[in-house]
């Protein structure tokens, strides 16, 4: 029975001395996975700062900006101007309308060319006439 018992015992450390490294592989393995997904999730949630940041930025100036602008809406000025670009006026002013001047189509311009020339070579012709026909 001593025998028998030796043979088990080198099967069992043998089966442990194979099991042994296989579970710290497969423990070393699964850490180092584990490593790089952490470190990729990292470099995405660096990103988002980043991004997130620059955002910050924009938005602050737009802030500053409408700061600037409300400041400005406070000034009587302001109002006065936009009062009067919606057609208000003081009392006692005039009110000056600026109609756009009417341009004229450039055919209508070499139309109005044309009948200056006849009209002019018509009286031309009617002076001639005139002149042959009563001579001073």
């Amino acid at each position: 029975m001593i025998g028998k018992r030796k043979k088990r015992d080198l099967k069992e450390e043998r089966i442990s001395q194979i099991l042994f490294p296989l579970f710290t592989l497969a423990l070393i393995g699964f850490l180092l996975i584990s490593n790089l997904k952490i470190n990729q999730k990292r470099a995405k949630l660096t990103e988002e700062i980043e991004s997130l940041k620059k955002e910050l930025e924009i938005l602050e100036e737009k802030k500053q900006k409408l700061e600037a602008g409300l400041s400005q809406t406070e000034k009587e000025s302001y109002w006065e101007e936009k009062i009067r670009q919606e057609g208000y006026m003081r009392e006692g002013e005039n009110p000056v309308v600026i109609l756009p001047s009417k341009e004229i189509p450039k055919e209508k311009v070499v139309e109005n060319q044309k009948l200056t020339e006849k009209t002019k070579n018509f009286f031309a012709g009617l002076v001639e006439w005139f002149n042959a026909t009563f001579p001073r």
